[in-house]
């Protein structure tokens, strides 16, 4: 598979001095559906903030589609959609299409082309049909559904979501679980940062796990020694003895 991004040697170090990233090394080709997990403050939600330019390496390299990051990071923003964990932060939109339409609008695209693709993302996230809703009108899992929306509209070769099913209930989780599955089933690449391993391990690629700010394990969804979940801050998604096929939330 073709390479679409890039962490080598990766550095992030804060004004206090404090290490973000202490080499963090990572690969994203295209067609993963990649999670990247870990504790609160191993450095997961950081290095994907580094993958799209949103901050400075202190040291290391952050490539995209082959070229650093750091020299053209609308390139890279363009390549890689992030959807952020507060859904509400990317919703600026009166109604839904309007909404799905602002990130085409600002690429200066036709007006017939912004809304096409507009209603195509609605459409995606099964927000079809509800184009002049307006959003503080959505439940939680409808409005997550509406950010992916959002970046589909600008057609990036990936969608990166950070911790995408924090604070939903089961119904809004697997609603946006079928969404992201889906629109890896359809060639999308999906790089999903969160430590609820459970709720998405069964439909991943590849699996890599984050501590200190650096990769640890990378490597199949089910090839992390049992004990270290627990090591690396993390629930052990096959405490039940289940399979891995058998976690899907997808029932």
């Amino acid at each position: 598979m073709a390479e679409l991004a890039r962490v080598e040697g990766l550095v992030h170090r804060f004004p206090d001095g404090g290490l973000g990233l202490d080499g963090a090394e990572l690969r994203v080709d295209e067609g993963d559906f990649l999670i990247l997990a870990g504790r609160n403050g191993s450095g997961k939600s950081l290095l994907a903030r580094h993958l799209i330019g949103l901050a400075r390496p202190s040291a290391g390299k952050v490539l995209c589609l082959g070229r650093p990051v750091a020299a053209d990071p609308l390139a890279a923003r363009r390549a890689i959609g992030l959807v952020f964990q507060d859904a509400d932060a990317q919703i600026v939109g009166q109604t839904l299409l309007e909404d799905a339409a602002f990130g085409p609008a600002n690429l200066g695209l036709p007006r017939a082309e912004i809304e096409a693709r507009a209603r195509e993302a609605l459409a995606l996230v099964g927000l079809g049909g509800l184009e002049t809703r307006r959003p503080d009108s959505l439940s939680g899992g409808e409005r997550r559904r509406l950010a992916i929306a959002g970046v589909l509209a600008l057609r990036p070769a990936c969608v990166l979501l950070d911790e995408p099913f924090a604070n939903l209930d089961l119904p809004a989780i697997r609603s946006v679980l079928a969404v992201v599955t889906a629109l890896h089933s359809g060639g999308r690449t999906i790089v999903v940062v969160t430590h609820e391993l459970e709720k998405v391990l069964a439909h991943a690629t590849r699996l890599a796990v984050m501590d200190s700010g650096r990769v640890v394990y990378d490597g199949p969804p089910g090839g992390l020694e049992r004990g270290r979940y627990e090591e690396l801050g993390l629930m052990d998604p096959f405490r039940s003895g289940a399979g891995l096929k058998e976690l899907t939330w997808l029932r």
